[in-house]
């Protein structure tokens, strides 16, 4: 008979496992998926873990959320419809430090458990989530810095009457065409891909586009 896992809810749950890597580390390594994979794999043996649905975002950054298979998860655990999100490393999750303390107050206030291989760290256990909350307070330390930090390098550069800000690098023609092709539901990576089908320079000239690029590009756009 297999264990079952259970969250500090005291619900038995699913196990959403999940795995990322941006398409330049796919194209240096070749195996970022296949490596993270092994090590849920052989963690769920360890643990008997039987339930486990796998998410991947392949070809993402971690820069922020806005990937399809970590929404699906936080959905599904919003939902209620799993208990546990596991990934190999922290950075695979987020590479933000913002993200990863929202991340760790939505699993406590949703009640569900969060496991990340690399940092020996899963809140369904009790030290787990004294570790949580202690990373969640450092993180918030940290955000209040930087913040302070920035409004004072603002606040001197405006003193001396420099302008801040910058024109935008991709031209307005290619910004429109990267809004219409995502209103018309294509992916990133989809844009990226027709982009360099028709040959069309990066902001800084370069010729390759990828999803990550693309991402910005509608970011920076407020889109």
């Amino acid at each position: 008979m297999y264990a079952r896992l259970v969250t500090p809810g005291s619900r038995p749950t699913k196990v959403l496992a999940y795995c990322r890597c941006s398409t330049e580390e796919q194209a240096r390594s070749g195996a970022g998926i296949e490596a993270q994979r092994a090590a849920i794999e052989q963690e769920a043996r360890r643990r008997s873990w039987v339930d486990v649905e796998w998410l991947v975002d392949d070809g993402y950054g971690a820069g922020n959320l806005d990937r399809p298979g970590i929404s699906k998860a936080l959905a599904e655990l919003q939902r209620g419809e799993a208990g546990v999100l596991v990934a190999a490393k922290l950075d695979r999750l987020s590479r933000s430090v913002a993200d990863f303390a929202t991340l760790l107050q939505r699993s406590e206030r949703e009640r569900w458990g969060l496991v990340l291989l690399d940092m020996d760290l899963d809140t369904t256990k009790p030290s787990g989530r004294l570790m949580a909350h202690m990373l969640s307070a450092i993180s918030e330390f940290e955000r209040r810095r930087i913040g302070e930090r920035t409004k004072e390098a603002l606040a001197a550069v405006r003193a001396r009457g420099t302008r801040l800000g910058r024109p935008p690098a991709v031209p307005d023609p290619v910004r429109r065409r990267i809004a219409g092709e995502r209103k018309r539901g294509r992916s990133y990576a989809a844009v990226a891909e027709r982009l360099n089908r028709d040959q069309v320079p990066t902001a800084h000239g370069g010729s390759r586009w990828w999803p990550s690029t693309v991402r910005s590009v509608l970011q920076s756009a407020g889109k």
